[in-house]
């Protein structure tokens, strides 16, 4: 999806109040090039590692809000501080970008900057944090009491037992029983059965 840079000065439209100035602190510092993307459905921020030839790069969806975009964006960060101090010896996720990403959000949280629910599920999630941002079910499911009413797009676990429903790629299935983790659910079209989780956003058919 198409992508433009974020001026820096623009870019408090994007945050939650104080946090601009630490934000900017690590951008500048290590010479962010940062760019807004307009919503993609697989991921909702993505990081390139400076090269002799160009500076870091970080990408987050512009249609988050706010503090999805923050968590976000310290998740991006946390891969660029793992290549600073280790390169690209070490996982992508990690011990050691865990171990970073954790003290980053941290940083965050001490400051209250957050309501205190999401801060309640950041706080879980310091020692072992998800390797997708905004990935803890719990998170999640805060998270999106703070964005944008959208009446016909529902979880996964909201939709009623035998409800038809859409993915964001087209497809219609009809949710069956919960296994384990993950609900079973049947592709209208083909019959084949796939699992889901329960927080994964649908369109109610």
């Amino acid at each position: 999806m198409p992508k433009k840079e974020a001026p820096l000065d623009h870019l408090q439209k994007f945050l939650p109040p104080d946090t601009y100035d630490a934000v900017v602190q690590y951008l500048q510092f290590y010479k962010v090039h940062l760019t807004v993307a307009r919503e993609r459905k697989s991921i909702l921020g993505d990081y390139r590692h400076r090269t002799n030839f160009s500076n870091h790069r970080i990408s987050v969806n512009g249609n988050l809000n706010k503090f999805s975009f923050l968590i976000t964006l310290l998740h991006e960060l946390a891969h660029l501080l793992a290549f600073e101090q280790f390169g690209n010896k070490v996982l992508s996720h990690g011990r050691e970008w865990k171990m970073i990403y954790g003290k980053l959000l941290e940083q965050f949280v001490q400051n209250k900057i957050f309501p205190r629910d999401i801060e309640k599920e950041l706080l879980s999630s310091l020692k072992n944090p998800a390797a997708t941002s905004c990935a803890e079910d719990g998170l999640i499911r805060v998270l999106r009491k703070y964005d944008d009413a959208k009446s016909h797009i529902r979880l996964v676990e909201e939709i009623a037992e035998n409800g038809i429903f859409r993915c964001n790629d087209g497809r219609i299935f009809k949710k069956g029983v919960k296994m384990r983790k993950r609900f079973k659910c049947i592709e209208v079209r083909t019959g084949k059965v796939y699992l889901f989780s329960p927080v994964y956003e649908v369109e109610i058919v």
